[in-house]
């Protein structure tokens, strides 16, 4: 057992949390500018003074200034931080582990990415044959100096001698299409830009389907909204330009459009959204139609934008699907497309825990379900009779299990708070199952226990939390500084997942919790509306009793609580800290929704929409109003200290959200504690980021919160 860990039993056994002096007095922070601007909104002014802050940073002088100072200011405070040394070593050995993505297969051959740990990105490999020797065939950490440039998604053709690829430069939403020949290792033909939230889809394996928007205006790149979105054909070697539009709803500009294509390549399946909500329309072309007369005919197949449908595959002219119509926690369903209008048949009713994905593989179904937001999967027959459950150890996250329709052979993923992902090939027909990959670590996982609590909401709705703590906290039972994340929104469910950086906080004497509040997915439709739009006070009202909680059940030390979240968890954040700011000891709101009155004014701020409503209509006005962070900051109350940390190339939640809210917190009477922000160069929201920024970023929170909560960590290389 490490000697930190050994230290922190020592002072349990005696009573005593690990804590150190917390005394944070927040530096002389930059100027910023404000102005006379605000608006009548609903018979109230709002006044809006740091709406220069909204303006591009790579195209406003003066935000880039103010971006300047502004992290000047922050990276001198982290650098005065006693544990941030230790965060940053530890956290850095903690990746060093070979990591390797779910292998696909095609032709023989069988694809996947593998980073060797410290890799910024990780490369795309292929082996001939699942004994094969590993060979090169992308290799993403060559394309930028700072590591910036990610491949993103990758699909190979059907017969295996080709890959389709995305790339994203620097964590923007954007994303640029290439095609590389697998034998020899050459890019084929230009790359097709102006892709953004798209499918990946061979059709054959001479060409793909993908969705894209007009080409923005000059400098509107990372603001404009997306409106105009349509899926196109591009055949491997010809010029962008001859693009064939296959589908596009030019009077309904605010539609979105993605394609998947069967595995046999016989159906597209073409899925129209109008926001967030999982409510689609679906359409099918016959795809050996399309091919032989060039007539790309999309048949309705779903219309009315009123439930989820999530194509699972077909076998010949028969189609399956995932959907919520009658059915919140959701059933399996067919369609013949010989026969559509015979309608529907049921395949897997609805059960008592809502699925969560389905795979066709092998003439069989395997169908993962949440059960309080752990996975669980079963193994069924196409007519839906159950054949077994597929059993894991623990509580955890299922993925992948990717595979042929006709073949038995399927991989699979599983991981947990304290286990990163170990990847599985499995025979569907035998059951036999082995290893395909997994980690060597610098850990013990069985050091750390997971367990699941339950807790009661303001209004009586029973929440369920993950916890995880050192055994060794565990058994002491004394509380400790602790930190407690939540989403609660668009549906998007938390299950048990891997964390260098939670993994570290333990590992220093800390306990980590997930609350999995309404607004998410972990129990189906019901639980998404109960935390969105009128029901958003919900999502709040779950995440601030989870914090009472672990102080009531002696978790969490009383002055030790840190909260965590991002993106809509942001917003999470910045909410809960104004209505109970004596609660929390500190806070990190990273890439957050600060504006709820101007959100829907940016790339795709609009589609939010489903889930907060709109800020147009005085209804929803009212709604928003109450709870927006950066408009109910509250003078004259001590706040916890605050890390707000965002990107400047975040073009989904676009960091003048960020800007605008922490220059109001800086300029408003809210306590002596600091309230910072860290603004990372050639990032965006989260996805593509390399490891050396992800790590430089998580020391730095770490850091900070654990100065906060009184967290002590030792100095570097001490808990070997």
């Amino acid at each position: 057992m490490r000697l930190l860990l050994s230290i922190v039993a020592v002072l349990l056994a005696a009573g005593q949390a690990p804590a150190i002096a917390r005394e944070m007095s927040a530096p002389d922070y930059p100027d910023t500018r404000q102005s006379d601007t605000s608006e009548f909104l609903f018979g109230e002014r709002i006044a809006d003074p740091y709406r220069w802050l909204e303006n591009d940073v790579r195209n406003d002088a003066e935000v880039a200034d103010w971006v300047e100072r502004q992290n000047a200011v922050t990276d001198a405070y982290l650098d005065t931080l006693p544990a941030r040394d230790w965060f940053t070593s530890r956290i850095t050995e903690l990746f060093d582990f070979e990591r390797f993505s779910t292998p696909a297969e095609r032709g023989g051959r069988y694809f996947y990415t593998r980073n060797t740990g410290l890799q910024n990105q990780s490369p795309l490999y292929v082996r001939e044959g699942i004994e094969g020797e590993p060979r090169l065939l992308l290799d993403p950490n060559a394309w930028a100096d700072d590591g910036a440039t990610a491949l993103d998604s990758w699909v190979p053709s059907p017969d295996g001698r080709k890959v389709l690829y995305s790339v994203q430069d620097g964590g923007t939403d954007w994303r640029i299409l290439r095609v590389l020949d697998v034998d020899t290792g050459e890019p084929m033909g230009e790359g097709v830009r102006w892709a953004k939230f798209t499918g990946l889809a061979w059709v054959g394996s001479d060409g793909f389907l993908y969705s894209r928007f007009p080409e923005p205006e000059e400098g509107e790149d990372f603001q404009a909204l997306n409106y105009d979105q349509a899926i196109f054909y591009h055949r491997i070697g010809m010029p962008q330009a001859d693009d064939v539009q296959v589908f596009a709803t030019p009077d309904h500009r605010e539609r979105n459009h993605t394609a998947s294509v069967t595995d046999d390549s016989r159906w597209a399946v073409l899925t129209s959204s109008v926001g967030t909500d999982a409510r689609y329309e679906v359409h099918v072309i016959d795809l050996e139609h399309a091919q032989s007369t060039g007539e790309w005919n999309a048949i309705p197949l779903v219309s009315g934008f009123e439930n989820a449908w999530r194509v699972i595959d077909s076998v010949g002219s028969r189609l399956f699907f995932m959907t919520n119509a009658d059915a919140p926690l959701y059933r399996i369903v067919s369609v013949d497309m010989d026969d559509v209008a015979a309608g529907w048949t049921e395949i897997v009713p609805q059960g008592e825990h809502p699925i969560d994905g389905v795979s066709l593989i092998g003439g069989k179904l395997i169908v993962s379900y949440l059960q309080d937001a752990a996975s669980r999967a079963y193994l069924h027959t196409l007519d839906g009779d159950l054949l077994r459950e597929i059993v894991f150890d623990g509580i955890g996250s299922v993925g992948g299990f990717y595979g042929d329709p006709e073949e038995p052979e399927t991989f699979t993923s599983f991981t947990s708070f304290n286990r990163p992902s170990t990847i599985y090939r499995m025979n569907v027909d035998t059951g036999e199952t082995s290893v395909f990959a997994q980690p060597d670590l610098s850990f013990d996982p069985a050091e750390f226990v997971v367990e699941q609590r339950f807790y009661e909401s303001r209004d009586g709705t029973r929440v369920p939390m993950f916890l995880m703590r050192h055994r060794d906290v565990a058994e002491a039972g004394k509380p400790v500084p602790t930190l407690l994340y939540g989403y609660g929104g668009f549906d998007v469910s938390l299950t048990p997942g891997f964390s260098t950086s939670r993994i570290a906080w333990v590992e220093a004497g800390g306990a980590y919790a997930l609350a999995n509040i309404r607004g998410g997915g972990e129990y189906g439709k019901a639980w998404h509306d109960a935390g969105r739009r009128a029901n958003k006070q919900n999502v709040f009202d779950d995440f601030i009793a989870a914090g009472e909680f672990l102080k009531a059940e002696g978790i969490a030390s009383e002055d030790g609580l840190a909260i965590q979240g991002g993106s809509n968890g942001g917003l999470l954040v910045g909410a809960v800290i104004n209505q109970r700011p004596e609660l929390f000891a500190a806070g990190n709101a990273a890439v957050g929704v600060m504006d709820m009155l101007r959100f829907d004014r940016w790339t795709a701020g609009r589609y939010w929409v489903d889930d907060y409503g709109y800020p147009d209509r005085a209804e929803d006005f009212a709604i928003l109003r109450a709870y927006s962070p950066l408009h109910n900051i509250r003078e004259g109350l001590d706040y916890p200290a605050l890390l707000v940390t965002t990107a400047d190339t975040d073009d989904r939640v676009v960091p003048g959200h960020s800007f605008k809210y922490i220059a109001a917190i800086q300029a408003a009477d809210v306590g002596d504690r600091p309230h910072l922000i860290r603004i990372e160069t050639r990032a965006g929201h989260g996805s593509g980021k390399p490891t050396d920024k992800a790590i430089a970023e998580a020391a730095d929170v770490m850091g900070f919160l654990a100065k906060a909560t009184g967290l002590e960590a030792p100095e570097p290389g001490v808990h070997k």
